[in-house]
């Protein structure tokens, strides 16, 4: 064996103890102290990145289910970023894989990491909202309504900006939860809780655009609404709202 080689396998048997100390003998001829440090470091760094990144799923877990389940994704888990905040997507798309493979696993688990998750996501976007050619004086009933690209409509089963310590339902309600999750100008990530109709014209604006007034309309018409100019009337206040939130920017600059 090469000295090259010889190198590389001794890193290798040295990353896979650090990963998992338990199935994974340490080389030869290091002090356990020693070792113990570097475990304890590598696995902290990790952790507590993750413990800030998923507070309330944290809390939620205790400590016990929580290092479980940080250790076995720290032990099995093969990242495909550099980037530390990428971990906590991989994190969460690992629960997810998981979920309900453990007995203490909440039913709510997957979607509460995602949502908690979505938050260190649009903190480090790098879209910026006065990159986006618009005209902010437009009127957005009239004209086409141009979104923030620092804003996602999610649907979710639970509840999930309401769940705690204090709040953990065991059954999903009847109707999904819409939140819009955004960041503002001054570069605050907020969250917003939106009814269906909301939650639809976001699609809209985004896959068919057309002006507020023609979505409001057609959204009426899929609601089999009585009173159709009710509906484009409230889509007026909606759109003025989500302006004056940084989530519409104004309209669209037609080419």
């Amino acid at each position: 064996m090469t000295e090259a080689a010889g190198l590389r396998e001794l890193q290798m048997q040295f990353a896979a103890h650090l990963r998992d100390p338990a199935a994974n003998p340490a080389p030869a001829g290091i002090e356990d102290r020693r070792l113990q440090i570097y475990c304890d470091l590598f696995y902290n760094n990790v952790q507590d990145f993750l413990a800030n990144a998923f507070p309330v799923l944290r809390r939620i877990l205790g400590d016990d289910a929580w290092h479980a389940r940080v250790r076995h994704f720290y032990a099995n888990h093969r990242a495909v970023s550099a980037q530390l905040y990428a971990l906590a997507e991989e994190f969460a798309d690992h629960l997810a894989a998981e979920a309900g493979t453990r007995v203490d696993d909440p039913p709510f688990l997957a979607e509460l990491a995602h949502y908690e998750w979505v938050e260190m996501a649009l903190l480090v976007d790098e879209d910026e909202i006065d990159a986006v050619e618009v005209d902010p004086d437009g009127d957005p009933m009239l004209g086409l309504p141009a979104l923030s690209p620092l804003v996602w409509t999610l649907a979710y089963h639970w509840p999930v900006h309401k769940i705690s310590p204090d709040f953990q339902p065991q059954q999903a309600p009847a109707q999904l939860t819409y939140l819009l999750v955004y960041r503002d100008r001054a570069d605050k990530v907020r969250f917003m809780e939106v009814n269906a109709v909301t939650a639809r014209l976001m699609e809209l604006i985004e896959s068919e655009p057309d002006t507020g007034n023609a979505l409001m309309h057609r959204i009426a018409v899929e609601m089999q609404h009585p009173h159709p100019r009710s509906v484009v009337d409230g889509g007026a206040a909606l759109l003025a709202d989500l302006r004056a939130r940084d989530i519409v920017l104004g309209t669209r600059r037609l080419a």
